[in-house]
């Protein structure tokens, strides 16, 4: 899987160390009986990250199923709601102070 910001740094390779500053890496977990599910992914490349989870569902060759996947979707909207929420106080706040 490849995000934008990897075909950025295809493109201008002196733009990589820029581009890695500004990833961020996150995960998510899912404990599931025994086995634990653990998704990895950069800042910027959840879209790839659903279509991760709609394969691992697919494939039956693991317990991962669709009830699984929407569980890991619910997770990743409640992360990005609550990163929406630090850069819309950090805004506030700063438009407080520059008052």
């Amino acid at each position: 899987m490849k995000c934008l910001a990897d075909f950025a740094t295809d493109l201008f390779p002196e733009s990589e160390s820029l581009i890695m500053m500004e990833r961020t890496k996150r995960q998510l977990v899912l404990n599931k009986g025994t086995e634990k599910f653990i998704f990895r992914y950069d800042s910027g490349c959840e879209d790839e990250l659903l279509d991760a989870l709609i394969e691992q569902a697919k494939d039956h060759r693991t317990d991962f199923d669709w009830f699984d996947a929407a569980v890991i979707s619910f997770k990743l909207t409640q992360s990005l709601i609550s990163q929406a929420d630090k850069l819309l106080h950090e805004d506030t706040d700063a438009q407080i102070q520059a008052n």
